[in-house]
């Protein structure tokens, strides 16, 4: 298997998370005010976003190159940027992928911050969705 670097992206860098996810046509996007995370394989072949969130952070902008899905990528990414968070994290799913983060340890059904909560009824109304948290070592 090839050599892959699960690293934070610098800010500067910002921008090639977002070519990433338009060249791969995925509707997701690198956020202001959080911390980017990328796998490499000498170029960007994974990310996601942390988003600061009420006493905790909000996962978002998970996506692998699909030519390299079900290598672990997405799970040793995720791995990598939650070993350096304190704090309860959050993140909203398809039911179909609960048993993918509940094996990479969340729960479903957290405890949800109040504009969490708002966002996930919103969401709700126009797809299935579910919320799932992971609660790191250290983490109230």
């Amino acid at each position: 298997m090839p050599n892959t670097q699960y690293t934070q992206l610098a800010e500067p860098l910002w921008p090639l998370l977002n070519k990433f996810y338009r060249t791969h046509q995925s509707s997701m996007k690198a956020v202001r005010d959080a911390q980017l995370w990328v796998g490499k394989r000498g170029e960007i072949i994974a990310g996601l976003c942390l988003r600061p969130m009420a006493e905790g952070f909000w996962l978002t902008g998970l996506f692998v190159d699909p030519a390299l899905r079900g290598q672990g990528i997405a799970g040793a990414l995720m791995a990598q940027a939650l070993l350096q968070i304190k704090a309860p994290v959050w993140l909203f799913c398809h039911p179909d992928l609960r048993e993918f983060y509940e094996r990479n340890g969340f729960t479903a059904d957290p405890l949800l911050p109040y504009a969490l909560a708002e966002r996930l009824a919103r969401y709700k109304r126009n797809k299935p969705m579910i919320a799932m948290g992971f609660q790191t070592v250290g983490a109230g």
